[in-house]
């Protein structure tokens, strides 16, 4: 199956994306020797990321992927290999760090080719907005529970914040407000992968990779407390204008 049909058609897609994700488990299978479990979680991650993925094509009535969503795509691809070998780590499996390093680094490369690729083709779109997030958010996630298994779990909060973040929005309808757009947020949201991609290089001393792991969360509370403390000031305003104004 060539890139133009994976492009063209909704359903090709997600199919495409999986054939292309097992044979990257089949390849770190055999040469990372990943654990049963490692290439279970591996496929499992495809299998759901393809599902999402065409319901979400179809439920926004795209006839096509896109070049931008492409690379998206790919760099999600990229995840579930990490995402195989980290499970591999925690069961106990010794697998290669430089392979686990440069399949994430490629990964978080790729991070600002695909914004600049819809913005020159004109293909934004809140789809491929959002499904760029999500590739961010689980590689994080993944990335953290590998810091978390050799720096203590507390590091998992890195990973976790976001959908900590999402659940209490849950309850608390009014932090889904739009928030104002600030540098300073995608700087530290794109500095969490870098970091805690030199952390699982091992090139640090124990010492200095936990002072990267403690100064990413604490950047990352800093935004996350910033915008939640902006989303709360914000409803408080409008529940004072509806009372004034009598609208509910």
């Amino acid at each position: 199956m060539t890139i133009t049909t994976a492009t063209t058609t909704p359903s090709r897609a997600p199919f495409a994306g999986f054939a292309a994700q097992l044979a990257l488990i089949a390849l770190l299978a055999v040469t990372a020797g990943l654990t049963p479990a490692g290439g279970i979680a591996g496929i499992a991650y495809g299998v759901v990321l393809c599902v999402l993925l065409g319901a979400a094509l179809d439920r926004a009535g795209m006839t096509f992927l896109g070049w931008a969503n492409l690379v998206t795509f790919s760099r999600a691809i990229l995840t579930g290999g990490v995402t195989a070998l980290v499970t591999s780590s925690v069961l106990g499996h010794r697998i290669p760090v430089w392979l686990l390093v440069t399949i994430a680094s490629v990964a978080l490369a790729m991070d600002g080719v695909d914004g600049q690729v819809a913005r020159r083709t004109g293909t934004s779109s809140a789809l491929g907005a959002r499904f760029d997030m999500e590739v961010d958010a689980f590689l994080i996630l993944v990335l953290s529970v590998y810091a978390g298994l050799h720096h203590g779990w507390w590091a998992l909060a890195i990973g976790g914040f976001r959908y900590a973040f999402v659940a209490a929005s849950w309850a608390l309808p009014w932090l889904n407000a739009a928030l104002p757009a600030r540098f300073s947020r995608k700087v530290v949201a794109a500095q969490q992968g870098v970091l805690l991609a030199l952390v699982a290089s091992g090139l640090l001393p124990h010492r200095a990779s936990v002072v990267v792991l403690a100064f990413a969360l604490g950047s990352l509370s800093w935004s996350f407390g910033r915008d939640i403390a902006w989303l709360h000031r914000e409803s408080a305003v409008v529940r004072r204008f509806r009372l004034v104004t009598g609208r509910v």
